[in-house]
């Protein structure tokens, strides 16, 4: 059975990020700073300066690198999932005509 984990992913290019995110950190894959509003997990377009948070005036622009005390980096719970295995169908072939 399948079990979920807590990863964090790029907002850009949606790269699983492995490391810790720090203020000068980047997507591995596509560069994209990652200490910014855009991948935080209190980014809400609908809020008031598009914070969930009490800050006092508006970051901008929210894709940049910025230096908020209140970032943490937004995580998504996805499921664990396996790959299947390259000789099952194989096998269930060779089962087929066994006597």
């Amino acid at each position: 059975m399948p079990g979920f984990r807590e990863v964090v992913r790029c907002t850009q290019c949606g790269a699983v990020i492995e490391a810790e995110v720090g203020p000068d950190s980047r997507c591995p894959r596509c560069g994209t700073e990652l200490h910014a509003c855009s991948q935080c997990g209190s980014f809400d377009p609908g809020s008031r300066f598009e914070c969930m948070q009490p800050v006092t005036t508006r970051i901008s622009p929210k894709n940049a690198r910025n230096t908020c005390a209140l970032y943490a980096p937004r995580t998504t719970v996805e499921r664990e999932t396996t790959t299947p295995r390259v000789n099952d169908a194989r096998k269930a072939f060779d089962d087929l005509f066994k006597s």
